[in-house]
Protein backbone atom coordinates (compact mmCIF):
# COMPACT_ATOMS: atom_id res chain seq x y z
CA UNK A 1 0.00 0.00 0.00
CA UNK A 2 1.41 3.32 -0.52
CA UNK A 3 1.40 7.00 1.07
CA UNK A 4 1.67 9.09 -1.87
CA UNK A 5 2.06 8.95 -5.30
CA UNK A 6 2.70 12.08 -7.73
CA UNK A 7 2.89 10.76 -11.52
CA UNK A 8 3.37 12.46 -14.64
CA UNK A 9 -0.50 12.54 -15.49
CA UNK A 10 -1.40 16.00 -16.57
CA UNK A 11 -3.51 17.04 -13.60
CA UNK A 12 -0.71 15.47 -11.02
CA UNK A 13 2.35 16.24 -13.04
CA UNK A 14 1.57 19.96 -12.36
CA UNK A 15 1.94 19.64 -8.89
CA UNK A 16 6.24 19.98 -9.23
CA UNK A 17 7.91 22.50 -11.18
CA UNK A 18 9.03 20.81 -14.08
CA UNK A 19 8.26 16.96 -16.25
CA UNK A 20 10.67 14.79 -14.12
CA UNK A 21 11.30 10.99 -13.83
CA UNK A 22 9.96 8.96 -11.23
CA UNK A 23 11.29 6.22 -9.29
CA UNK A 24 9.90 4.25 -6.42
CA UNK A 25 11.31 5.54 -3.22
CA UNK A 26 11.20 3.73 0.24
CA UNK A 27 9.67 5.69 2.77
CA UNK A 28 10.69 6.01 6.69
CA UNK A 29 10.29 3.46 8.71
CA UNK A 30 6.74 4.77 10.11
CA UNK A 31 5.32 4.91 7.18
CA UNK A 32 3.12 2.08 5.75
CA UNK A 33 4.18 2.10 1.98
CA UNK A 34 6.53 4.12 -0.69
CA UNK A 35 6.69 7.18 -1.65
CA UNK A 36 6.90 8.07 -5.13
CA UNK A 37 8.98 11.67 -5.87
CA UNK A 38 10.83 12.87 -8.79
CA UNK A 39 14.35 13.19 -9.05
CA UNK A 40 16.55 14.85 -12.04
CA UNK A 41 18.20 12.83 -14.84
CA UNK A 42 20.70 10.46 -14.72
CA UNK A 43 18.94 9.31 -11.21
CA UNK A 44 17.94 5.31 -11.36
CA UNK A 45 14.65 5.11 -12.94
CA UNK A 46 11.15 3.33 -12.91
CA UNK A 47 8.69 4.40 -15.25
CA UNK A 48 5.81 6.00 -14.23
CA UNK A 49 3.76 2.89 -14.66
CA UNK A 50 5.48 1.13 -12.08
CA UNK A 51 4.14 3.63 -9.45
CA UNK A 52 1.38 4.83 -10.50
CA UNK A 53 0.22 0.95 -11.46
CA UNK A 54 1.07 -0.11 -7.86
CA UNK A 55 -0.96 2.60 -5.99
CA UNK A 56 -3.53 3.42 -8.37
CA UNK A 57 -4.34 -0.57 -8.16
CA UNK A 58 -5.19 0.32 -4.56
CA UNK A 59 -7.68 2.71 -2.96
CA UNK A 60 -6.38 6.00 -3.76
CA UNK A 61 -7.98 9.45 -4.13
CA UNK A 62 -5.99 12.36 -5.70
CA UNK A 63 -2.75 10.25 -5.78
CA UNK A 64 -2.90 10.03 -1.56
CA UNK A 65 -2.91 6.41 -0.01
CA UNK A 66 -7.25 5.88 1.49
CA UNK A 67 -7.41 2.94 4.00
CA UNK A 68 -9.48 0.37 3.32
CA UNK A 69 -13.31 0.70 4.64
CA UNK A 70 -12.49 4.62 4.79
CA UNK A 71 -14.06 7.25 2.08
CA UNK A 72 -13.56 10.92 2.51
CA UNK A 73 -16.18 13.76 1.62
CA UNK A 74 -16.35 17.25 1.38
CA UNK A 75 -17.88 19.19 3.95
CA UNK A 76 -21.07 21.50 2.36
CA UNK A 77 -21.78 19.01 -0.86
CA UNK A 78 -23.54 16.16 -1.42
CA UNK A 79 -21.68 12.78 -0.62
CA UNK A 80 -22.76 9.31 -1.70
CA UNK A 81 -21.77 6.14 -0.37
CA UNK A 82 -22.07 2.72 -2.24
CA UNK A 83 -22.35 -0.59 -1.29
CA UNK A 84 -19.94 -2.37 -3.67
CA UNK A 85 -20.84 -5.99 -5.20
CA UNK A 86 -24.87 -5.22 -5.77
CA UNK A 87 -26.68 -4.66 -8.37
CA UNK A 88 -28.76 -1.27 -8.61
CA UNK A 89 -32.13 -2.72 -8.78
CA UNK A 90 -30.98 -4.72 -5.42
CA UNK A 91 -32.84 -4.17 -2.09
CA UNK A 92 -30.29 -2.20 0.31
CA UNK A 93 -31.03 -0.93 3.61
CA UNK A 94 -28.33 1.21 5.42
CA UNK A 95 -27.46 1.79 8.67
CA UNK A 96 -25.69 3.95 10.66
CA UNK A 97 -23.71 3.12 13.63
CA UNK A 98 -25.02 3.97 16.84
CA UNK A 99 -28.19 5.03 15.94
CA UNK A 100 -31.51 3.87 15.06
CA UNK A 101 -32.44 5.60 12.14
CA UNK A 102 -30.52 7.42 9.17
CA UNK A 103 -29.85 11.34 9.24
CA UNK A 104 -32.49 13.52 8.38
CA UNK A 105 -32.62 14.15 4.68
CA UNK A 106 -30.88 11.27 3.75
CA UNK A 107 -32.01 8.76 0.44
CA UNK A 108 -30.92 5.10 -0.96
CA UNK A 109 -30.64 5.51 -4.29
CA UNK A 110 -30.16 2.35 -7.16
CA UNK A 111 -28.43 0.93 -3.13
CA UNK A 112 -26.50 3.66 -2.52
CA UNK A 113 -26.59 6.49 0.39
CA UNK A 114 -27.01 10.09 -0.61
CA UNK A 115 -26.11 12.24 2.40
CA UNK A 116 -27.23 15.89 0.99
CA UNK A 117 -25.18 18.67 2.24
CA UNK A 118 -22.46 17.16 4.54
CA UNK A 119 -21.54 18.57 7.79
CA UNK A 120 -19.27 16.96 10.17
CA UNK A 121 -22.06 15.54 12.35
CA UNK A 122 -22.61 13.46 9.77
CA UNK A 123 -19.35 11.75 9.80
CA UNK A 124 -18.94 8.32 11.47
CA UNK A 125 -19.36 4.61 10.12
CA UNK A 126 -22.61 3.38 7.92
CA UNK A 127 -22.87 -0.06 6.55
CA UNK A 128 -25.26 -1.58 3.83
CA UNK A 129 -27.01 -5.09 4.37
CA UNK A 130 -29.10 -7.41 1.97
CA UNK A 131 -33.13 -8.31 2.40
CA UNK A 132 -32.02 -10.53 5.09
CA UNK A 133 -30.35 -8.45 6.96
CA UNK A 134 -26.90 -9.84 6.14
CA UNK A 135 -23.85 -7.38 6.33
CA UNK A 136 -22.49 -6.26 2.70
CA UNK A 137 -20.37 -3.03 2.98
CA UNK A 138 -19.12 -0.77 6.12
CA UNK A 139 -17.57 2.07 4.94
CA UNK A 140 -16.03 4.72 7.69
CA UNK A 141 -17.00 8.55 6.80
CA UNK A 142 -14.33 11.52 7.05
CA UNK A 143 -15.34 15.14 6.19
CA UNK A 144 -13.20 17.68 5.71
CA UNK A 145 -12.35 20.54 3.03
CA UNK A 146 -9.53 20.73 0.38
CA UNK A 147 -6.55 22.21 1.30
CA UNK A 148 -5.95 25.48 0.83
CA UNK A 149 -2.68 27.70 -0.16
CA UNK A 150 -0.04 27.29 2.07
CA UNK A 151 1.67 30.16 3.83
CA UNK A 152 5.61 30.00 2.66
CA UNK A 153 8.74 32.21 3.90
CA UNK A 154 12.52 31.00 3.47
CA UNK A 155 15.37 32.21 5.44
CA UNK A 156 18.27 30.91 5.35
CA UNK A 157 21.18 31.18 8.09
CA UNK A 158 23.85 31.23 6.35
CA UNK A 159 25.41 31.13 2.87
CA UNK A 160 25.25 26.85 2.65
CA UNK A 161 21.54 26.21 3.25
CA UNK A 162 18.33 27.28 3.36
CA UNK A 163 15.12 26.74 5.04
CA UNK A 164 11.98 27.06 4.36
CA UNK A 165 8.56 26.70 6.53
CA UNK A 166 4.57 26.81 5.58
CA UNK A 167 1.29 26.54 7.62
CA UNK A 168 -2.15 25.36 6.64
CA UNK A 169 -4.33 28.64 5.65
CA UNK A 170 -7.65 26.02 5.82
CA UNK A 171 -8.18 23.66 8.45
CA UNK A 172 -9.43 20.30 6.96
CA UNK A 173 -10.04 17.73 9.28
CA UNK A 174 -8.23 15.53 6.85
CA UNK A 175 -4.88 13.92 6.93
CA UNK A 176 -2.45 16.06 5.22
CA UNK A 177 1.06 15.66 3.28
CA UNK A 178 3.17 18.22 1.96
CA UNK A 179 5.24 17.58 -1.46
CA UNK A 180 8.15 20.21 -1.16
CA UNK A 181 10.62 20.71 -4.26
CA UNK A 182 12.56 23.12 -5.80
CA UNK A 183 14.16 24.38 -9.46
CA UNK A 184 17.02 27.23 -9.47
CA UNK A 185 18.15 29.74 -12.17
CA UNK A 186 20.08 26.66 -14.10
CA UNK A 187 16.70 24.42 -14.61
CA UNK A 188 18.16 21.92 -11.73
CA UNK A 189 15.09 20.51 -9.78
CA UNK A 190 15.36 19.21 -6.34
CA UNK A 191 14.21 18.07 -3.38
CA UNK A 192 13.72 20.29 -0.12
CA UNK A 193 14.29 17.86 2.21
CA UNK A 194 11.62 17.37 5.23
CA UNK A 195 13.10 16.54 8.68
CA UNK A 196 10.13 14.30 10.79
CA UNK A 197 11.26 15.67 13.84
CA UNK A 198 10.68 19.14 13.01
CA UNK A 199 6.74 18.99 11.07
CA UNK A 200 6.09 22.26 8.45
CA UNK A 201 10.02 22.95 7.37
CA UNK A 202 11.95 21.60 4.24
CA UNK A 203 15.89 22.18 4.19
CA UNK A 204 17.92 22.73 0.74
CA UNK A 205 21.37 22.32 1.56
CA UNK A 206 24.42 23.17 -0.28
CA UNK A 207 22.48 26.38 -2.39
CA UNK A 208 24.56 28.38 -4.12
CA UNK A 209 24.55 31.95 -3.19
CA UNK A 210 24.31 33.90 -6.32
CA UNK A 211 21.38 31.60 -7.52
CA UNK A 212 17.62 31.99 -6.99
CA UNK A 213 15.38 29.73 -6.67
CA UNK A 214 11.94 28.59 -6.87
CA UNK A 215 10.49 26.96 -3.97
CA UNK A 216 7.15 24.48 -4.41
CA UNK A 217 5.32 23.36 -1.43
CA UNK A 218 2.33 21.61 -2.34
CA UNK A 219 0.10 20.21 0.18
CA UNK A 220 -2.10 17.33 -0.50
CA UNK A 221 -5.03 15.64 1.12
CA UNK A 222 -7.66 12.68 -0.09
CA UNK A 223 -10.05 15.33 -1.38
CA UNK A 224 -6.89 17.10 -3.66
CA UNK A 225 -4.01 19.79 -3.54
CA UNK A 226 -3.24 22.96 -3.45
CA UNK A 227 0.59 24.52 -3.92
CA UNK A 228 2.52 27.72 -3.23
CA UNK A 229 5.33 28.90 -5.88
CA UNK A 230 7.81 30.98 -4.20
CA UNK A 231 10.75 32.45 -5.67
CA UNK A 232 14.04 33.29 -3.24
CA UNK A 233 17.12 34.57 -3.36
CA UNK A 234 19.85 34.23 -1.04
CA UNK A 235 20.81 37.42 -0.31
CA UNK A 236 17.50 38.59 0.73
CA UNK A 237 16.61 35.67 2.69
CA UNK A 238 19.79 35.88 4.85
CA UNK A 239 18.93 36.56 8.15
CA UNK A 240 22.10 35.02 10.88
CA UNK A 241 21.28 33.11 14.11
CA UNK A 242 21.90 35.51 17.29
CA UNK A 243 25.36 35.85 17.96
CA UNK A 244 26.62 33.50 21.12
CA UNK A 245 28.19 33.45 24.18
CA UNK A 246 27.43 37.30 25.46
CA UNK A 247 29.42 38.06 28.61
CA UNK A 248 29.11 41.44 30.00
CA UNK A 249 31.28 42.78 32.75
CA UNK A 250 32.12 45.94 34.92
CA UNK A 251 35.73 47.46 34.27
CA UNK A 252 37.39 48.14 38.03
CA UNK A 253 37.82 51.30 39.00
CA UNK A 254 35.84 52.73 35.78
CA UNK A 255 32.67 53.68 37.20
CA UNK A 256 30.74 54.46 34.37
CA UNK A 257 32.41 51.52 31.57
CA UNK A 258 30.88 47.39 31.22
CA UNK A 259 32.72 45.38 28.86
CA UNK A 260 30.85 43.16 26.28
CA UNK A 261 32.07 40.39 24.64
CA UNK A 262 30.31 37.92 22.34
CA UNK A 263 30.70 35.12 19.70
CA UNK A 264 29.94 34.46 16.19
CA UNK A 265 26.88 32.09 15.95
CA UNK A 266 27.76 28.36 15.41
CA UNK A 267 25.47 27.78 12.42
CA UNK A 268 27.80 30.55 10.22
CA UNK A 269 30.32 29.62 8.18
CA UNK A 270 33.77 29.88 8.90
CA UNK A 271 34.77 31.70 6.08
CA UNK A 272 36.79 34.91 5.74
CA UNK A 273 35.02 36.42 2.90
CA UNK A 274 31.49 35.81 4.96
CA UNK A 275 31.69 38.26 7.89
CA UNK A 276 29.01 40.34 10.15
CA UNK A 277 28.62 43.43 11.69
CA UNK A 278 26.94 43.67 15.18
CA UNK A 279 24.71 46.14 16.87
CA UNK A 280 24.79 46.16 20.65
CA UNK A 281 21.56 47.43 22.75
CA UNK A 282 21.57 48.33 26.77
CA UNK A 283 19.60 50.56 29.06
CA UNK A 284 18.96 50.32 32.76
CA UNK A 285 17.34 47.88 34.21
CA UNK A 286 14.60 50.78 35.55
CA UNK A 287 14.89 52.80 32.05
CA UNK A 288 12.41 51.00 28.76
CA UNK A 289 14.59 52.74 26.36
CA UNK A 290 17.29 51.70 24.50
CA UNK A 291 20.77 53.05 23.43
CA UNK A 292 22.37 51.09 20.99
CA UNK A 293 25.77 50.89 19.29
CA UNK A 294 27.26 49.39 15.49
CA UNK A 295 30.43 47.50 15.20
CA UNK A 296 32.46 45.22 13.57
CA UNK A 297 34.53 43.62 16.59
CA UNK A 298 33.83 40.97 18.56
CA UNK A 299 33.70 43.25 21.96
CA UNK A 300 33.12 46.59 22.88
CA UNK A 301 33.11 49.00 26.08
CA UNK A 302 30.02 50.86 27.31
CA UNK A 303 31.36 54.26 28.61
CA UNK A 304 28.09 56.00 29.49
CA UNK A 305 26.46 53.49 32.13
CA UNK A 306 25.14 54.48 35.35
CA UNK A 307 27.82 53.59 38.44
CA UNK A 308 26.15 51.18 40.95
CA UNK A 309 22.79 50.14 38.50
CA UNK A 310 22.34 46.64 37.03
CA UNK A 311 22.15 47.09 33.24
CA UNK A 312 20.39 45.09 30.56
CA UNK A 313 22.40 44.26 27.52
CA UNK A 314 21.71 42.18 24.10
CA UNK A 315 23.15 41.62 20.95
CA UNK A 316 22.19 40.85 17.22
CA UNK A 317 23.72 40.53 13.85
CA UNK A 318 23.74 41.10 10.11
CA UNK A 319 25.96 40.28 7.33
CA UNK A 320 29.15 42.74 6.38
CA UNK A 321 27.62 43.73 3.08
CA UNK A 322 24.17 44.40 4.37
CA UNK A 323 22.37 41.65 2.67
CA UNK A 324 19.19 40.42 4.61
CA UNK A 325 17.90 40.94 7.70
CA UNK A 326 19.24 41.25 11.51
CA UNK A 327 19.17 38.26 13.56
CA UNK A 328 16.89 38.29 16.28
CA UNK A 329 18.12 39.71 19.47
CA UNK A 330 20.69 37.56 21.33
CA UNK A 331 19.54 36.62 25.18
CA UNK A 332 19.69 38.96 27.83
CA UNK A 333 22.80 39.70 29.96
CA UNK A 334 23.29 41.65 32.86
CA UNK A 335 26.12 43.33 34.80
CA UNK A 336 26.30 46.69 37.27
CA UNK A 337 29.28 48.72 36.99
CA UNK A 338 31.50 49.68 40.09
CA UNK A 339 30.07 52.36 42.64
CA UNK A 340 32.44 55.84 42.65
CA UNK A 341 33.39 56.12 45.74
CA UNK A 342 34.59 59.22 45.35
CA UNK A 343 31.47 60.78 44.85
CA UNK A 344 29.64 62.77 47.27
CA UNK A 345 25.89 62.61 48.80
CA UNK A 346 24.62 65.38 46.97
CA UNK A 347 25.92 63.76 43.37
CA UNK A 348 24.09 60.58 44.44
CA UNK A 349 20.96 63.24 45.31
CA UNK A 350 21.10 64.50 41.69
CA UNK A 351 21.64 61.10 40.24
CA UNK A 352 18.87 59.52 41.82
CA UNK A 353 16.49 62.49 40.80
CA UNK A 354 17.40 62.20 37.30
CA UNK A 355 17.12 58.40 37.15
CA UNK A 356 13.54 58.61 38.63
CA UNK A 357 12.35 61.20 35.61
CA UNK A 358 14.31 58.92 33.24
CA UNK A 359 12.12 56.00 34.43
CA UNK A 360 9.00 57.75 34.00
CA UNK A 361 9.26 58.41 30.41
CA UNK A 362 6.99 56.59 28.17
CA UNK A 363 9.22 56.22 25.57
CA UNK A 364 9.83 52.97 24.26
CA UNK A 365 11.47 52.80 21.15
CA UNK A 366 15.16 52.48 20.98
CA UNK A 367 16.99 55.08 21.28
CA UNK A 368 20.65 55.33 20.06
CA UNK A 369 21.32 58.81 21.86
CA UNK A 370 23.49 58.23 24.87
CA UNK A 371 21.54 57.75 28.32
CA UNK A 372 23.72 59.99 30.07
CA UNK A 373 24.24 63.92 27.96
CA UNK A 374 27.70 64.33 30.18
CA UNK A 375 30.47 63.46 27.67
CA UNK A 376 34.39 63.46 28.36
CA UNK A 377 34.95 65.32 25.01
CA UNK A 378 32.41 68.18 26.51
CA UNK A 379 34.08 68.51 29.74
CA UNK A 380 37.27 69.01 27.68
CA UNK A 381 35.25 71.74 25.61
CA UNK A 382 34.16 73.59 28.42
CA UNK A 383 37.85 73.97 30.43
CA UNK A 384 39.57 74.92 26.61
CA UNK A 385 36.67 77.78 26.45
CA UNK A 386 37.48 78.97 29.65
CA UNK A 387 40.82 78.58 29.40
CA UNK A 388 40.42 80.68 26.20
CA UNK A 389 38.49 83.20 28.04
CA UNK A 390 41.71 83.82 30.82
CA UNK A 391 43.48 84.12 28.60
CA UNK A 392 41.76 87.25 26.98
CA UNK A 393 41.08 88.78 30.69
CA UNK A 394 44.74 88.44 31.62
CA UNK A 395 46.12 90.21 27.93
CA UNK A 396 43.28 93.22 28.59
CA UNK A 397 44.41 93.56 31.93
CA UNK A 398 48.08 93.46 30.98
CA UNK A 399 47.30 96.30 28.26
CA UNK A 400 45.49 99.03 30.80
CA UNK A 401 48.39 98.44 33.01
CA UNK A 402 51.21 99.01 30.33
CA UNK A 403 48.84 101.87 29.19
CA UNK A 404 48.59 103.75 32.77
CA UNK A 405 52.52 103.36 33.29
CA UNK A 406 53.56 104.85 30.25
CA UNK A 407 51.59 107.90 30.93
CA UNK A 408 52.44 108.33 34.54
CA UNK A 409 55.68 107.99 32.96
CA UNK A 410 55.54 110.39 30.82
CA UNK A 411 53.98 112.98 33.28
CA UNK A 412 56.99 112.87 35.89
CA UNK A 413 59.43 113.40 33.18
CA UNK A 414 57.62 116.96 32.61
CA UNK A 415 57.96 117.69 36.18
CA UNK A 416 62.04 117.68 36.05
CA UNK A 417 62.37 119.78 33.35
CA UNK A 418 65.52 122.50 34.49
CA UNK A 419 63.70 126.12 35.83
CA UNK A 420 66.06 128.02 33.19
CA UNK A 421 64.84 126.07 30.51
CA UNK A 422 61.05 126.91 31.36
CA UNK A 423 61.73 130.48 31.71
CA UNK A 424 63.58 130.57 28.49
CA UNK A 425 60.59 129.06 26.79
CA UNK A 426 58.55 131.84 28.53
CA UNK A 427 60.26 134.53 27.18
CA UNK A 428 60.29 132.91 24.00
CA UNK A 429 56.47 132.85 23.88
CA UNK A 430 56.00 136.69 25.27
CA UNK A 431 55.92 139.77 22.59
CA UNK A 432 58.65 141.81 21.05
CA UNK A 433 56.96 144.94 23.01
CA UNK A 434 56.36 143.57 26.29
CA UNK A 435 59.94 142.05 26.53
CA UNK A 436 61.59 145.55 25.87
Amino acid sequence: MASLCFCSSPQLGQVLTSPLWWYLHEASAHSQCPLCVGYSPGAPQLPPQACCGMVWSANTHLGMCVPPGVQYGQLGTDVTLSCPGIRASSAVRWRRAGTTALPEGSAIQQGSLVLPSASQALGGTYSCHGKDGSLLHTVSLRLGHLPGVPFVSCRASDYENFSCSWTSSVETFLPTRYITTYRNKNGHVGLCLQDPSRPGTCTVHRSEFWSSYRLNITEVNPLGFSYRLLDVTMQAIIKPDPPEGLVVEPIPLAPRRLHVSWKYPSSWPKEPHFQLRFRLQYRPIIHRSWSVIETVNLSEVITDAFAGLEHVVQVSAKDFLDAGNWSEWSAEARATPVRDLASTASEETTTDARLESLAEEPSQAPNPEPINGSDPMEKMAVLVSLGIFAFFILAAVLVITILIWLRVRKHGKDKTKPSFLVAATHLKALPKAQIL
